[in-house]
């Protein structure tokens, strides 16, 4: 129980903060995709069915509150969160490197998959530009934002794990 109240209000809390950081630090109009980040930390931290679920509750929020279409959010965040569970066997807290390349590699899928449907099937064709004003900028956003709460995430997963523990 108290996972699951504390991974909603983690996502509120990353949702809030991705909305309010354009405005906030001006960097060309593209946010760090804090949703990516903790979706793909705790698909890999913790396995494919949580990484399903915190994508979807994230993908949702996003639907409700920006999209419109709902669903479509829900959808890539569920993918990217069950694909990055795939790698839970493998990892150790200690090691930055296998998050680095699971949340950059999340990140690219999901702008892709963006520019696929919503940009592409519109025959808007400007895939040079796209790449380099919006997805370059937000993968290196990301990669620095990551460098910066993967820790915060870390240390908050194993106090969820401590007190799954104890109440077992």
């Amino acid at each position: 129980m108290y996972r699951k109240i504390t991974m909603l209000l983690l996502i509120l809390i990353a949702y809030l903060l991705q909305s309010t950081m354009i405005r906030i630090l001006p960097m060309g109009g593209v946010a760090p995709n804090l949703l990516i980040i903790l979706t793909s930390c705790f698909g890999f931290m913790r396995g494919k069915k949580e990484g399903l679920f915190i994508g979807f509750v994230s993908g949702l929020i996003m639907d409700v509150l920006f999209g419109n279409i709902i669903g479509f959010y829900a959808l890539v965040y569920m993918i990217i969160g069950y694909l990055n569970g795939f790698f839970s066997s493998i990892f150790y807290p200690e090691d930055i490197k296998l998050p680095m390349v699971l949340i950059t590699s999340s990140e690219l899928v999901y702008c892709f998959i963006v520019y696929f449907f919503r940009f592409l099937i519109q025959g808007k064709l400007r895939f040079g530009y796209y790449f380099l004003h919006i997805i370059l900028p937000e993968i290196v956003y990301t990669i620095f934002v990551t460098i910066i709460i993967y820790k915060i995430i870390l240390n908050i997963n194993e106090w969820l794990e401590d007190m799954e523990r104890r109440n077992a």
